[in-house]
């Protein structure tokens, strides 16, 4: 397994802007850095559930459905090239959704983000699966992931802070690189 790959992978999609982000940015502008952290508890908290949910689930898929491999990792992809172009042609003239910056409104939200869910179930078949399948490990990858996920989430409640009004007035160039991001990560599932 390329660790590296891994790591940068997993960054890039966490902190690349998703529901989940858009959501911390737009809660830290609007009720402040305390509510902002609310959320990204209750943020990280369901990633790391759904993490672990995902490790579950398709540890016993791969042994089951060795081709599942390859339609997770095309899935995946597409939809990260989606979210790229979503990015991409999104109107910066709008404003962002108010968010409460409630624990449980982050919480909820990991659940009804297809971003996360689609990367949890694309992270292991795509990186860990194919090399280890030992509960130890997988179980490591959750916890690392899950820590990189909280990363992601925190660089957002800072940026949020510190660039407020530099990102209200750059938000097209922010966004352009941002969704070039997203297509490196979804180049580098297969790699």
């Amino acid at each position: 397994m390329n660790i590296t790959s891994f790591l940068i992978y997993c960054f890039i999609v966490t902190v690349t802007p998703g529901p989940t982000n858009i959501d911390i940015l737009s809660t830290v502008n609007n009720q402040g850095t305390k509510r902002a952290m609310q959320y990204t508890y209750g943020a990280t908290i369901a990633f790391g559930l759904l993490l672990a949910i995902s490790a579950m689930l398709n540890t016993m898929l791969i042994t089951v459905i060795p081709k599942i491999l390859i339609v997770m990792q095309i899935i995946g992809s597409v939809y990260m090239l989606y979210l790229a172009y979503q990015i991409y042609k999104m109107n910066t003239s709008k404003q962002t959704v108010n968010q409460t910056g409630t624990f449980m409104s982050g919480f909820l939200m990991q659940f009804l983000n297809p971003k996360v869910v689609t990367f949890t179930m694309t992270v292991f078949p795509s990186f860990i699966l194919p090399y280890y399948t030992e509960t130890f490990v997988v179980t490591i990858s959750v916890i690392v992931i899950t820590l990189i996920g909280f990363i992601s989430f925190n660089i957002w409640v800072l940026f949020g802070t510190i660039f407020k009004n530099f990102l209200q007035n750059h938000k097209k160039v922010v966004n352009v690189i941002m969704a070039l991001f997203l297509v490196y990560a979804a180049i580098m599932i297969w790699i």
